[in-house]
């Protein structure tokens, strides 16, 4: 990109944004590999639910950390930029984790050093090959879950943003946000639990699916709840980077895409 370009706030904006959004999203597809329990990072005792007749505690993929976050900036970049701006970062998002599985099933196949095999047997991990396999190696079905889930979760965001736009015009930035991020949020927790698990090999059954998919979405309801005042916080900051004029001129084009 010629530097020019990136003298003028409105471009360089964008490529903050977008690259923070992306860098998100691809982070959240890696940590999801593990399953993290919240009780005990909160140090509370179980809460030991039961849902459809199903029991559990609130364990999650360490992705729902970031997942919320990626759906904020997708209604930011949405706010500024409109849906080509957001269709343009999703669908490349989508390529480059693409691309980033690809090369880790790559280096997974590589042969290992055989000194590497054993060189952390002293912390306790016998082979890292089956370690490092372990821990990138994700399922295929996974990951063809989550890049639908993503997908079919942003084009949501993006008609329901924009719906809730035009009822209300400029005003109620967290009616919008919010409200297309719970939205979104819901088809989200729900699909990458379909595919992967139900029509996938682990064949859940559907009580099971129901009742992880509803805890899963309480929690990034309610995390999308507490991230609403950020969202006014990084307007007002980008409002002011961007100066009055340029900040509204974004935002009305935004809303004629």
């Amino acid at each position: 990109m010629p530097q020019h370009l990136l003298k003028d706030r409105k471009n360089l904006l964008f490529v903050l944004l977008g690259g923070f959004f992306i860098a998100n999203t691809i982070t959240a597809e890696f940590i999801g590999v593990k399953i993290f329990s919240l009780e005990g990072s909160m140090g509370i005792p179980n809460l030991n639910w039961n849902i459809f007749g199903e029991e559990g505690s609130l364990q999650f993929t360490a992705g729902v950390i970031l997942w919320p976050v990626v759906f904020v900036m997708t209604d930011l970049i949405n706010e500024y930029y409109g849906t080509k701006g957001v269709r343009i970062l999703s669908f490349l998002a989508v390529g480059l984790i693409t691309y980033a599985f690809i090369m880790v099933f790559f280096a997974i196949s590589l042969a290992p050093a055989p000194w590497w095999i054993e060189n952390y047997q002293d912390q306790g991990i016998e082979n890292m090959q089956t370690a490092f396999k372990g821990i990138f190696g994700q399922s295929l079905w996974i990951i063809i879950a989550s890049l639908v889930a993503f997908l079919v979760g942003q084009i949501t965001d993006v008609l329901v943003f924009h719906r809730i736009r035009k009822w209300t015009g400029e005003k109620y930035l967290g009616l919008r946000a919010t409200g297309s991020t719970l939205v979104s949020q819901f088809i989200d927790s729900f699909v990458v639990l379909y595919i992967a698990f139900v029509i996938g090999p682990a064949k859940w059954d559907f009580s099971l699916f129901l009742a992880i998919g509803t805890v899963n979405y309480l929690y990034k309801f309610i995390m999308a709840i507490l991230l609403t005042p950020v969202i006014w916080w990084v307007h007002i900051l980008i409002d002011n980077y961007l100066g009055k004029e340029d900040a509204a001129f974004l935002k009305a084009t935004a809303a004629a895409d």
